[in-house]
């Protein structure tokens, strides 16, 4: 039975549990998430999955952040305020800071997808031993082609 799986198999099952280990829950769902479709007919699905998952996961990255707008608890008026303190002129210049990182990350991770592996141990790494929180990968990798000159 075990010669059925392939290495990429164990090395996914490892990189959960090390996730699991190091209370990287995201990763870890996701890795088994992976994993289920691995093991089960829906392997057939990873080509659509490798060209549109990313873009998929941003949409609904979007739309959790945009419920506080469309279920009415955030009001115009929160909105306007977002412009009255030096705070929250901050918070909007980095937001876009961060938008650009995450576009330019988008680029390296898709002109060099092994950058992933490093960004996935940095993370395991920064969440492990310095109690930090898993962040999105895409702006790491935005920050890292500014350290390497890709854009």
């Amino acid at each position: 039975m075990l010669a059925q799986f392939d290495v990429s198999f164990f090395v996914l099952l490892g990189l959960a549990a090390l996730c699991y280990l190091t209370h990287n829950n995201t990763v870890t769902f996701a890795v088994l998430l992976l994993l289920l479709f691995k093991l089960t007919p829906l392997a057939t699905y990873f080509p659509f999955l490798n060209q549109y998952g990313l873009t998929i996961g941003i949409v609904i990255l979007t739309a959790a952040m945009m419920v506080p707008l469309a279920d009415g608890s955030l009001k115009i008026s929160d909105i306007v305020k977002s412009f009255t303190t030096w705070q929250s002129l901050l918070a909007i210049l980095v937001g876009i800071c961060v938008s650009w990182l995450g576009t330019r990350g988008v680029s390296l991770i898709g002109a060099q997808p092994t950058i992933v592996n490093g960004l996935i141990i940095g993370t395991l790494i920064g969440v492990a031993f310095f109690k930090g929180v898993p962040v999105g990968p895409l702006i790491a990798a935005g920050i890292l082609s500014l350290l390497i000159g890709k854009s």
